[in-house]
């Protein structure tokens, strides 16, 4: 099959992953790797065995041009329909998802490409406190500390000792506590590549009432978000600084809740979630987030920012993809 136009970019990223000996698979579906379950594919995914390999495929990537960019679990990506070009790096050697726990210590190292959820229920069962008001996020170690994943119980900045980076020019180091900034939904991570990070807990004698707290944490993300749904988590973020309400609470203000467009719908749940129906599409989510935008700009004057990630193609690399799937 052509590549068309992506043939030029593609055959230089081909041969830089060959150059560097990274393991690599091409036209790979993205979509299913999400929460949503749908969109669009990678030109080339990437899959790096080790941090000085990935620092040595970002640089070579800055240097030639080439686009990167990195999947986690996907639980906060919304990838739309097309063929993304450049590089999709994968972190999904086993490298990348260790956990090690040391309770004597009161320290956990953990992957950038370790599951969050495994991580928390790991240093709960080992006495150690900390993590256990992040259950029930969806994501990879790397994409929490990226955005500083939190909800009503915390957020998982106040835990992190350190965390090893790799810097756009392809650096390997590690930051320590005073470097690290964290604030609501973002950190100075954003432009660095999260390779593992170290966590500083504290070890409690009460094993049974931590149990119990992660538990009832669980508990209320259950009872008052559409867990079982199709969706992406909370589509925007809260408009602290201009509002006393949350996205959700001016969403449902503003009459959305089961606004539907395609098989995307605002959740009659809980209105800062699009849950996407059987036989949606990842380009209806985005519909329903811009229409959502639109109309509550129009009514409060707030602009939602989105917490959910959008990876969109090029309207050319959407048009071959439409028509490859097609012919």
């Amino acid at each position: 099959m052509s590549m068309g136009t992506e043939a030029p970019e593609t055959e230089r990223t081909l041969a830089l992953l060959d150059e560097l000996g990274v393991g690599y698979g091409c036209d790979v579906p993205i979509g299913p790797r999400t929460w949503y379950g749908v969109g669009g594919s990678a030109a080339v995914m990437a899959h790096p065995t080790g941090a000085e390999q990935l620092a040595t495929l970002i640089e070579r990537c800055a240097e030639a041009g080439i686009d990167s960019r990195v999947l986690g679990k996907g639980a906060n990506l919304l990838v739309i329909e097309g063929t993304l070009g450049g590089v999709t790096i994968a972190l999904d050697d086993p490298g990348f998802r260790v956990i090690d726990i040391d309770v004597n210590a009161e320290r956990a190292i953990a992957g950038a490409g370790a599951d969050l959820e495994r991580l928390i229920t790991s240093t709960v069962r080992a006495g150690l406190a900390g993590l256990e008001g992040l259950a029930g996020i969806p994501a990879t170690v790397g994409g929490a500390l990226r955005m500083n994943a939190g909800g009503a119980f915390g957020e998982i900045g106040p835990a992190v000792e350190s965390v090893d980076v790799i810097e756009p020019d392809g650096r390997l180091h590690t930051l320590g506590r005073a470097a690290l900034e964290f604030s609501y939904r973002r950190s100075n991570l954003c432009q660095r590549l999260i390779c593992s990070a170290t966590f500083a807990l504290k070890r409690v004698e009460d094993q049974a009432a931590l149990r119990e707290k992660l538990k009832q944490v669980m508990a209320y993300k259950k009872g008052s978000q559409p867990m079982a749904a199709s969706s992406a988590g909370c589509a925007f973020k809260n408009p602290k600084t201009q509002s006393e309400h949350g996205a959700g609470k001016l969403i449902d203000d503003a009459g959305l809740k089961g606004l539907r467009i395609g098989g995307a719908e605002v959740s009659t749940v809980h209105a800062n979630f699009i849950v996407l129906h059987e036989g949606g599409t990842a380009a209806d989510v985005l519909a329903v987030m811009n229409e959502v935008q639109r109309r509550v700009k129009d009514q409060t004057g707030i602009t939602l920012q989105r917490e959910v990630v959008v990876w969109e193609p090029d309207i050319s690399q959407r048009t071959q993809s439409t028509q490859r799937t097609t012919e």
